[in-house]
């Protein structure tokens, strides 16, 4: 899952997130976040579906899964980049392997909450698990959302979902629970929510970055 890259430009509209490594052994992984812009699209959907598809695939139907192609969510993520409205949307980029994680975030949409942000979406392409990408992301939407004058956020995830485990390695408290409707089927969700716009160490704590929203 290559993105292609863009010209010099490009460099200037990075949100630095500082410069990552692998664990030793490893290829080095330089690693930006940045806005995403709409011919990321592909390359983002690609990315969402395998994420989905390593997360839920014993947690969910495979007619959910297999409702998801590339196609469709090209376009919903194309069209999301380019509205610029209240969603915003980043991107982490290899220096040599292109796009491989996504976050977007905005307003909260449940106002039962006590919180004024929210991350909706926060995926790391599966090869690249474990790598710093997912907390980097985090922190780069924190920090968007701070710039933006949000003071707080939530982040809703399957109730089944690992990434509970980063989420609250990084901070994160369960402040609720729901269940919704997907396709038809009953999905119970659990919300982490930070009352600061700060991630704790999690350097300590097991299952590393497995971020996977």
């Amino acid at each position: 899952m290559v993105a292609r890259r863009g010209g010099n430009g490009d460099s200037k509209r990075l949100l630095r997130a500082g410069r990552f490594r692998q664990a030793p052994g490893m290829d080095d992984l330089a690693m930006a976040v940045r806005t995403a812009r709409p011919d990321d699209a592909q390359t983002m959907a690609r990315i969402y579906i395998d994420a989905w598809h390593d997360t839920y695939a014993a947690i969910l139907p495979m007619e959910v899964l297999c409702a998801m192609t590339v196609r469709g969510q090209t376009a919903r993520w194309r069209s999301a980049i380019s509205a610029r409205g209240g969603e915003q949307i980043l991107v982490a980029e290899s220096a040599c392997r292109g796009v491989i994680g996504l976050a977007s975030f905005g307003p909260c949409h449940d106002r039962t909450l006590d919180f004024d942000g929210e991350v909706y979406t926060l995926y790391v392409a599966p090869d690249h698990l474990e790598q710093g990408v997912g907390s980097a992301l985090l922190r780069a939407s924190f920090k968007a959302m701070g710039r933006s004058h949000y003071t707080s956020c939530v982040i809703w995830a399957h109730a089944r979902n690992p990434a509970r485990y980063f989420y609250e390695a990084l901070g994160g408290r369960l402040v609720a629970q729901r269940s919704r409707r997907l396709r038809g089927w009953s999905v119970p969700e659990s919300a982490f929510g930070w009352r600061r716009l700060a991630l704790a160490d999690r350097s300590a704590a097991p299952g590393g970055d497995i971020s996977r929203h």
